[in-house]
């Protein structure tokens, strides 16, 4: 085993090399690295959040099964199919982070990259690696976007084709905003969160961090990522967040759940499970009204599906339910609470167990 002769030679360090009108930046440093962990944070909720939706309808929890027409599903249609294209960096720490927290198996994580070569490390581990951009996205349930911006143009005339509507393409790809990409895929199942640095937060939270799945495991990292708390120095819109939750609605319209269930779900998964919740004096349900307007709600019965949700204009447009985000401080608490729970490090557990606690959401 070899270990790293550096250690405890200053002059060698990252740091030593800075002239003293470099040091005053050296802020930057923290600040990447905090993105890399709410980025990859951020990302591991939502595949987690909507994993536990699809399987929650594949296991039937309460009646839903009985109500829910799977005859359209294959037999592995209820596992989440992940994609992520680009092998660099981030890329590799995406995937790493998503088969840490969030009980997927190998088998149904891919990775598309032009060097599959250099990516080992994630093939030990059991995720496929190849070169066929095309492939993965006609496969995927969600596609994660981890190229080059100067590739993406390419990126995206490769795989446009290939996507369906239910495709959820999640873009880590920087200084592209969302018209663009919703331009270059003609897609509009479109992720990209937004990201602001702001005054006061405790951002030297992120000046001791290394290992971002290591750091994943404290509880302090992750209440700096909080995409609703906001106390590492990071923001993100809650446009974003609000985007999630449309976009789990959207999967359940795609398999078959009425509206009243597809409520009855994201309430079970993200508003009973709150820790916060037994801790508050009201309690706090979806309802229709907190994703369509007024009067569409009037016309919509618990027996039709929602519409199918514009992702990309969730991101761009005020909502019913990012007004409610901006507004309602216990609301958020709620759902903070529970983004903070779904971040806890699993026990060593059988595999059957890992996938039932992963229906609450919760490890």
């Amino acid at each position: 085993m070899m270990s790293d002769i550096t250690v405890g030679l200053d002059s060698l360090s990252f740091e030593s090399g800075l002239s003293e009108c470099e040091k005053p930046f050296l802020f930057l440093k923290a600040r990447y690295t905090g993105l890399v962990l709410c980025s990859c944070a951020h990302a591991a909720f939502f595949v987690k959040l909507i994993h536990a939706v699809r399987l929650r309808v594949l296991k039937g929890h309460g009646s839903l099964r009985s109500k829910v027409s799977c005859l359209h599903l294959s037999a592995d249609d209820g596992i989440l199919k992940v994609g992520v294209l680009g092998g660099g960096h981030i890329g590799k720490q995406l995937t790493k982070v998503l088969l840490q927290f969030t009980n997927l198996r190998p088998g149904n994580l891919k990775v598309s990259s032009r060097r599959p070569e250099t990516l080992d490390d994630l093939k030990i581990l059991g995720v496929e690696c190849f070169y066929d951009n095309r492939r993965l996205a006609a496969w995927a349930d969600v596609l994660f976007l981890c190229c080059l911006p100067s590739h993406l143009s390419r990126v995206c005339a490769e795989i446009q084709s290939e996507l369906s509507q239910s495709c959820i393409v999640y873009s880590f790809v920087s200084a592209v905003p969302v018209p663009r990409l919703k331009q270059l895929l003609a897609h509009s199942s479109i992720l990209r969160p937004e990201y602001t640095f702001i005054e006061g937060g405790s951002g030297n939270v992120w000046e001791q961090v290394s290992d971002v799945i290591a750091s994943l495991k404290d509880p302090l990292v992750v209440e700096a990522t909080c995409p609703l708390r906001q106390s590492g120095g990071i923001s993100v819109d809650r446009k974003w967040f609000a985007a999630v939750l449309y976009s789990v609605l959207n999967v359940c319209s795609h398999m078959n759940m009425y509206s009243q269930q597809s409520l009855n779900t994201i309430n079970e998964l993200l508003i009973k499970q709150s820790p916060a919740q037994n801790k508050s004096e009201g309690t706090f349900l979806f309802t229709i009204q907190n994703f369509v307007n007024a009067t569409f709600a009037s016309t919509l019965s618990e027996d039709d599906p929602f519409p199918w949700f514009s992702l990309t204009d969730v991101l761009l447009k005020d909502t019913p339910l990012s007004k409610i985000l901006s507004e309602d401080h216990s609301f958020r608490e709620h759902l903070a609470a529970t983004y903070c729970a779904a971040h806890r490090v699993p026990s060593t557990e059988s595999e059957e167990t890992k996938q039932e606690t992963s229906l609450q959401l919760t490890s």
